[in-house]
């Protein structure tokens, strides 16, 4: 049995146009996951385009949007340490998703993206996840949002998988939150939706 972790406080707040350093530091050097730097669902192409974009190209992007004001997420912190990421936005910000096939849905304006959960692997565990997603969620509210959509990865009853593929969270994570399943899958991403009206 895994020993249990102990409590720690946790704060969110809302990305700031000075927060790159934080990023870089949370991020590392391989920018959260295989030079992602949070530029997956941003490129609106895959395949080729995708690999070229990978490492130093995404994190010049990410960085130009983080300092210009364009990147909306929420960030949480023990203490003065960043410990988590949550990319949440108006689904518009993100063209990738409209190329994706199990995504599909009619969508509005006022529809937001919560479609990136990062916590480095030693701050798993002690609830940075749940503590992003109430802070994305009342930051989608303070935006004007109507509803949120979210992709968690299915997950068989029972099993782990690394965090690299679960990277847009699990549907465990979203339920307590009232996210209601619109297209679930019993592998891959699923569509989780949260109205707020």
């Amino acid at each position: 049995m895994a020993a249990r972790k102990p409590e720690v406080a946790i704060t969110t707040r809302s990305l700031d146009r000075n927060d790159w350093p934080r990023i870089e530091t949370l991020f590392g050097k391989n920018g959260a996951c295989g030079g992602c730097w949070c530029m997956w669902w941003r490129v609106p192409m895959g395949g080729k385009t995708w690999e070229a974009s990978k490492g130093m190209a995404n994190r010049k992007a990410f960085r130009t949007l983080v300092e210009n004001g364009s990147a909306h997420g929420v960030l949480a912190f023990v203490d003065d340490e960043p410990v988590g990421w949550c990319s949440v936005a108006p689904r518009a910000d993100f063209p990738r998703l409209g190329r994706s096939k199990a995504l599909v849905r009619s969508w509005q304006p006022t529809t937001w993206s919560l479609n990136c959960l990062y916590v480095p692997s030693r701050w798993r565990g002690f609830g940075v996840a749940r503590a992003l997603i109430a802070g994305a969620i009342e930051l989608a509210r303070q935006g004007g949002a109507s509803e949120i959509e979210a992709y968690p990865q299915a997950v068989a009853h029972g099993q782990r998988q690394a965090g690299a593929f679960v990277w847009t969270g699990v549907p465990a994570l979203f339920k307590p939150f009232g996210f209601r399943a619109v297209h679930r899958h019993e592998r891959g991403r699923g569509l989780y939706l949260l109205g707020l009206d």
